[in-house]
């Protein structure tokens, strides 16, 4: 396994769920990303940056976590690490348990809520700002004409190195990530930086050139079956929610959470009168009734989420059911031969595309979905 040189550093990470153990392994249906990073962690010299990619919902955060542990835990052993599963039961690990280790900081849009410069609490946490990293990890001038410390470059505080993981990680803008630029080309000795991301192709290419890239996949059947069961999924609705979630594990939890089935059924029943003309102004209100319903039950649940924030995720949840409501006409129409339902999808497919980019440059949210559900009733 690669040494890391002693350091230190006064931050703690962010609130997160701990993670529960199993006896099997702790990222599953992941094996080509796991033998990479095995690999590595049993070399002499072990990349210093990362990027974590995939569809979402498939391990790459949990994946994070565990690589953090078997980094920054001296009592890793080769065992550990050939079968990537950090020690337990360690104060490394419970430190991390409970969100406490001063050596591993998650850096996440919803960090804003909590800084310390009054301008990012203020925004809206759609993105990373380059003043949120630069005041959890790079240090450097921020808006106000003030310089921070770097938090990279401070010594770890229990001696074993320091991880920065940055969650999606798509959301940097273009001036952040030029920022993470020259610690990239430049790390402190013992540092090691994960990038996790849905979306690569929103990273610079100098970005994706300076770290070792590892791809998460869905999972398949048997393995979302292996997944269920240890998660516990109720029975009842198991069925469709591992169709829904398509190898996804991070999908089905929000499946299961947030009663996705009845969203999927009520949904579907209005866009079935859209979709035979009977065109309703309604429909697109209601969307944006569900999803202003589902951001306000998250605020509730969690304080510190901002609105914003959490309407977005009603969006990606919504889009998400659109989404596999067209690949499965899809593969209806094609079974069929069905050519003008077959257009009528991919023109409706290029739709949801269309809206998805759109709210990122903060359209108003109540007049998109009015807007997707009024195209969503013309044909292609």
């Amino acid at each position: 396994m690669a040494r890391v040189r002693r350091t230190r550093l006064d931050e703690a990470p962010p609130e997160r769920e701990a993670v529960k153990v199993f006896d099997g392994p702790v990222v599953l249906g992941q094996e080509h990303a796991v033998h990479a990073l095995t690999t590595a962690l049993a070399s002499a010299h072990f990349p210093h940056a990362w990027i974590f990619h995939g569809p979402a919902g498939t391990g790459k955060f949990l994946a994070a976590i565990e690589l953090a542990r078997l980094l920054l835990d001296g009592e890793t052993t080769r065992s550990h690490i050939a079968n990537f599963k950090a020690p337990r039961g360690t104060r490394v690990s419970e430190l991390i348990d409970v969100n406490a280790h001063p050596d591993l900081h998650v850096i996440r849009k919803e960090l804003a809520e909590s800084s310390s410069l009054r301008e990012v609490r203020e925004r809206k946490q759609t993105n990373i700002p380059l003043d949120l990293l630069r005041e959890l990890m790079l240090g450097g001038p921020i808006g106000d004409g003030k310089s921070l410390e770097s938090p990279i470059w401070k010594t770890a505080y229990l001696g074993h190195g320091k991880v920065f993981i940055i969650d999606e990680a798509e959301l940097l803008d273009v001036n952040g990530q030029n920022a993470l630029l020259k610690t990239l080309e430049e790390p402190p000795a013992g540092t090691y930086i994960v990038l996790c991301t849905t979306q690569e192709d929103r990273l610079l290419p100098t970005i994706r050139s300076r770290c070792q890239r590892v791809a998460f996949s869905p999972l398949s059947a048997a393995q979302m079956d292996e997944w269920m069961e240890r998660a516990e999924v109720p029975t009842e609705n198991a069925a469709w929610i591992r169709t829904f979630a398509d190898g996804s594990p991070g999908v089905a939890l929000l499946a299961a959470k947030y009663e996705l089935e009845a969203w999927a059924t009520e949904i579907g029943a209005k866009l079935d009168a859209l979709e035979r003309g009977r065109f309703d102004a309604s429909v697109g209100e209601h969307l944006a009734a569900r999803v202003d319903a589902f951001a306000e039950a998250v605020v509730k649940e969690n304080p510190k989420s901002s609105k914003e924030a959490a309407n977005r995720l009603g969006f990606r949840i919504l889009a998400l059911i659109l989404a596999r409501r067209l690949r499965d006409t899809m593969q209806r129409a094609a079974s069929i031969g069905e050519t003008q339902l077959l257009n009528d999808c991919v023109h409706r497919t290029d739709l949801l595309a269309r809206a998805e980019t759109e709210l990122r440059s903060n359209v108003n949210l109540k007049q998109l979905l009015a807007n997707l559900a009024a195209q969503w009733a013309l044909p292609a």
